[in-house]
């Protein structure tokens, strides 16, 4: 599950979520819920906003085995999935 940094309105401090990609916090309690964050003393109606973070990016050389798994070279995956 992809990780999103949200910036909280109210006190300007920044928080990381995991969340699917089709859900999107607009309010504090809306992030709190996705995020199982606490509400705290925080009015539960202010404003997040969703930071544009860069994605990950792997270098193949940095892992062990550089090579693409079965499915992704054409070949069939265990299971009917990558990594399974």
């Amino acid at each position: 599950m992809p990780s999103y940094d949200y910036r909280c309105e109210a006190n300007q401090q920044i928080y990381e979520v995991r969340h699917s990609m089709s859900e999107r916090a607009q309010t504090w309690a809306e992030l709190c819920e996705l995020g199982g964050l606490a509400l705290g003393d925080i009015d539960p109606n202010s404003k997040v906003t969703r930071l544009i973070s860069g994605g990950g990016v792997v270098n193949s050389a940095s892992l062990k085995n550089p090579e693409a798994p079965p499915c992704m070279s054409g070949g069939a995956c265990p299971g009917g999935r990558c990594g399974g």
